[in-house]
């Protein structure tokens, strides 16, 4: 089972990496916390403090077209804050 799909690149996790040593990724739906620390540490190579989950339901849209109205939903996924211990850092941008 692949458990982290890509990290979450924005202002705010930007700022809480930089300052508060975290990271925001997402990650299954069905990964649990130990698994989900055990992906990050064999992938990223550091150690993981805290891992902190947040499950997003997907949410209904509309739009009108020449079709008409069309009608749907966007995925749900899960979100997971890693917390690293004091030194460790992650570079998302390092194989761009």
């Amino acid at each position: 089972m692949e458990i982290l799909f890509k990290p979450i690149v924005t202002e705010k996790m930007t700022h809480q990496g930089e300052k508060l040593n975290r990271y925001g990724i997402v990650v299954d739906r069905r990964a649990d916390k130990p698994q989900i620390k055990k992906a990050v540490e064999e992938f990223y190579k550091v150690k993981v403090e805290a891992v902190n989950t947040m499950n997003y339901k997907g949410k209904f849209k509309s739009r009108f077209t020449k079709a008409g109205l069309l009608k749907g939903r966007t995925n749900h996924f899960k979100k997971a804050i890693i917390t690293l211990k004091e030194g460790e850092r992650i570079d998302f941008y390092s194989n761009i």
